[in-house]
This record gives structure tokens, C-alpha cells and sequence, in this order.
């Protein structure tokens, strides 16, 4: 035997790549590369995964978190007589200019010709309210009973109309319930349609019952207690 040199040391040390490994079997060395790799990309596709899980979650938890979108009008004479409607009942409005106004604001532009026969047909006249004020009122609704508040005249004219007719209410989940006499259903339904409310969708009746569809849970409690108060005022 002779005494290895250190060419044939550094020959034996060295692997076929050019790296000494140093007395490390380079089988077990390009095993514990193999395993580091594996390791790196098991542990980048499982960022990517979790990345990927939190986000879906994140989104799925914000798609039913959402608001839903408003409401928008289809350009039809119907939807522009309910749009004038809803705002003679929130508005005070006193000429046809601001009548205009309000409802390009809600993307319905009209001409005057056309505006003037539009509240003509629904029986819209001036009237004095109860601060002096000279403002469009519609034909079925008293100008002494008007006040100067959207939200009062709302719920004045509901009262009004729904005294005596609602027999029950009550929440569940984005659903409020409300029972009334046999066949008044649909005419209760066709009130409250009527309203401009905030957070409500629609209405469905049968004979004796309504279902008031709601956009959140919170909302259909609200306007359970609102409803249920508003019907038991005197008229």
C-alpha cells in the first residue's frame, strides 16, 4: 500500500460535478439535494395553495358580505311614472325643473312636454303644505296630511292606508311575514310596493299573507319593528 498523494485525495473528494464533498458519500449527498429540492417546491406549492385557499375564502366571505347593488330602472314609461312617483313622496318638489333634476339623477331624462303630461295623468297638482310651502302632492294624498319630512309622508300615508289591515308581523331571516285579513294581502303588498323603503326588494303575496324581501337580515328586523308600529298608529 502507498501513501495517497494529495492530487488522489483531492481526485477521491471531488465528485463528478467539480464540488468536493469532503468525505461525504456523494450518493448520499445528491440524496439530501433531492430531498432539500422536493422540499423547497413542496413547501412553494403549499404557499401557493394556502395563499390561493385564503384568498377563495376571502372572497367567497365578501361576495356574501356585499352589499347588494341598487335597483336600476329599465327606460319604459312605467318605470319613469313609478320613478316621478317615489320622488313626489321623498322630495318636496315645486317645479317641473327640479322634478327633471331629481330624476336625471337617477339616470331618466325627460323632456318638460312630457313631464308635465306625465303628472297631469297621475293627477299630481300643487298644493299648500302645512309650513306655507307650495309643492306637488298626488291626488289620493291630502295636502294638510303632507309634512315637510320624505320619511314622515312615507309614513304617514302607510298608516293611513294599512291601519286595521295588518294582522301580524314578523322577521325571519331577510324575510319579514306579514299576515292580514283574508284577501287583503295583496293590497297591503301593493302599498308597500308603492314606498321608496330603504333595504327592501319586493314584495310576494297569497291570500292572506305577505312576504317583504329584504336586502340583509339586520334590515328585515328593522323594518319588522318599523312596519308593526307604523300599522298600529291611528289613522
Amino acid at each position: 500500500m502507498h501513501a495517497m498523494n494529495s492530487d488522489e485525495a483531492d481526485s477521491n473528494d471531488m465528485g463528478a460535478d467539480g464540488v468536493h464533498y469532503d468525505g461525504v458519500n456523494r450518493d448520499d449527498a445528491n440524496h439530501d439535494d433531492d430531498a432539500n429540492r422536493a422540499a423547497s417546491n413542496h413547501g412553494d406549492v403549499g404557499g401557493a395553495d394556502s395563499d390561493g385557499a385564503d384568498s377563495n375564502g376571502a372572497d367567497v366571505a365578501g361576495f356574501i358580505d356585499s352589499p347588494r347593488p341598487a335597483l336600476h330602472r329599465p327606460a319604459t314609461r312605467a318605470a319613469r311614472l313609478s320613478a316621478i312617483e317615489q320622488a313626489l313622496l321623498t322630495h318636496i318638489i315645486t317645479s317641473q325643473s327640479q322634478l327633471s333634476s331629481v330624476l336625471a339623477d337617477e339616470g331618466i331624462e325627460v323632456t318638460q312636454a312630457t313631464l308635465s303630461r306625465d303628472l297631469d295623468e297621475m293627477n299630481a297638482t300643487k298644493a299648500r303644505l302645512r309650513d306655507g310651502t307650495v309643492a306637488y302632492t298626488l291626488g289620493d294624498e291630502p295636502a294638510d296630511d303632507v309634512s315637510g319630512s320624505g320619511s314622515e309622508r312615507i309614513e304617514q300615508q302607510i298608516s293611513r292606508v294599512l291601519s286595521g289591515l295588518v294582522v301580524s308581523v314578523a322577521d325571519a331571516g331577510r324575510l319579514v311575514v306579514i299576515h292580514t285579513p283574508s284577501g287583503a294581502a295583496q293590497y297591503v303588498a301593493s302599498v308597500i310596493d308603492r314606498q321608496p323603503l330603504d333595504g327592501v326588494l319586493g314584495t310576494i303575496a297569497g291570500d292572506d299573507t305577505v312576504l317583504m324581501i329584504c336586502a340583509k337580515e339586520s334590515m328585515a328586523h328593522e323594518r319588522a319593528a318599523w312596519l308593526l308600529s307604523v300599522a298600529s298608529r291611528t289613522a
